[in-house]
């Protein structure tokens, strides 16, 4: 046996046994790792290399500056004025939300600083109106899925690049791959309504008004939000990383008294972030015996014209499942579909770039990667201790099923309608 079937199958009892025994995954992915490490002869560095430095500066700095935010009410009243716009009409909660991720993430920041927005504000209205929190989180984040790929944002900046000297026009080709991804984001979102049956939440025949949502935004509230907007601004403009954009804010509006330093230190979820972090170590072992990319193998052998747009969004999915989509896998693969595409024939290339930009923001719904980790991080902030290891572990399983399911989603999207779009809006 290989070492890449090794370590997949350390990744999958670490995963079974954390669920059955109720635990920290992130613990016994640890330490599983050791072993795993000793058996297929890998030095334990490795371990310590697989704690991604990057994604805990994200995670503590993004759930300290919501900490110090929820502190002082600003979500939630800003929960309350979202569901006063809906009123009685809660299924325009989802669509609003949806929406509201694709414009901002459209605007210019790109799709990882939103979902610090889109998320908490995601999670504080499914608490406030009785839908699912992780629902209305992950069409949120569909939303600004939609949106990253509007012609100012980071990621399309790599699809220029891309198409430079290649011949396409990127003016017809951006137009195409947002489409694209907007339409598969929007059946997932339905999706999601209808799994989590969100259809069943009624409105009372008497709703009471939201008198809650009538408040005026006091200072402090401002002056929260506004530390938002600079978090943004940071990202954007300075090129700060988003992890410490969240702490150089938290900090200011620490010392600014906002709220109180250590009510919202305690309020970070370090047993989610253990988890996270732990995971992601024991599958950095898995990346680097050639796991994922033995499945990509297999599959790219298999791809013919007709099957080349699914193969790969199906491999982009996999190669995000350990790695950042914005930092490896369009980079990567963006300028490989072009070449593929010259390769195979008969295929639009734009199509196989609209599959890698959707197939590398299907895992970001995944625990291990920071949308997936977020919501659960910022689900430990909003319940507290109602969040009990036993629903954390529940949704840790839950968004891993999501995420996978987001991609056979995508697979079929790609076979039904991406190359027939890509070919209206961006002929050969």
């Amino acid at each position: 046996m290989g070492a890449d079937i090794i370590s997949i199958l350390f990744f999958i009892t670490a995963i079974v046994l954390a669920f059955i025994r109720k635990i920290n995954i992130g613990i016994v992915a640890l330490a599983l790792a050791v072993p795993c490490t000793m058996l297929i002869g890998l030095p334990g560095k490795e371990i310590i290399a697989g704690v991604n430095g990057n994604l805990f500066i994200t995670l503590v700095g993004i759930t300290l500056l919501f900490s110090i935010v929820n502190d002082t009410g600003a979500l939630g009243l800003l929960a309350h004025k979202i569901v006063a716009v809906a009123g009685r009409r809660l299924w325009l909660i989802p669509i609003l939300l949806f929406v509201a991720g694709g414009i901002i993430t459209g605007a210019g920041p790109g799709g990882i600083p939103v979902l610090a927005i889109m998320i908490p504000m995601g999670i504080a209205v499914g608490i406030r109106v009785g839908y699912n929190p992780v629902m209305l989180s992950l069409i949120g984040i569909c939303g600004m899925t939609g949106g990253r790929f509007s012609p100012i944002t980071p990621e399309t900046a790599i699809i220029f690049s891309a198409l430079e000297n290649t011949g396409i026009s990127s003016a017809s080709a951006v137009p195409a791959i947002i489409v694209n991804v907007t339409l598969f984001n929007a059946v997932v979102a339905v999706l999601l309504f209808i799994a989590f049956k969100g259809y069943k939440v009624k409105a009372p025949e008497q709703m009471e008004r939201d008198e809650e949502g009538t408040k005026s935004f006091t200072t402090r509230q401002w002056i929260s939000f506004g530390g938002i907007i600079a978090m943004l601004a940071l990202i954007i403009f300075a090129k700060v990383n988003v992890g410490l954009a969240a702490l150089i804010v938290s900090a200011v509006l620490l010392l600014c008294h906002i709220a109180d330093d250590g009510k919202c230190i305690k309020s970070v979820p370090w047993g989610t972030i253990l988890m996270v972090l732990g995971v992601g170590a024991l599958l950095h072992i898995v990346a680097k015996t050639g796991g994922i990319a033995l499945l990509t193998q297999i599959l790219a052998g298999m791809m013919s014209p007709s099957t080349a747009s699914t193969f790969m969004a199906l491999s982009a999915g996999l190669l995000s499942f350990v790695s950042s989509a914005l930092g490896v896998v369009y980079p990567t693969m963006m300028p490989m579909s072009v070449g593929i595409a010259q390769q195979i024939g008969g295929i639009n290339p734009v199509a196989l770039m609209s599959a890698v930009a959707a197939g590398g923001s299907c895992s970001g719904i995944s625990p291990m990667s920071t949308g997936g980790a977020m919501i659960i991080a910022i689900m430990a902030v909003e319940l507290k201790d109602r969040f009990t290891k036993e629903q954390q572990n529940k949704v840790f399983v839950q968004l891993l099923v999501i995420a996978g399911a987001n991609l056979l989603v995508l697979m079929a999207c790609t076979f039904l309608f991406f190359d027939v779009i890509a070919n209206i809006l961006c002929p050969l």
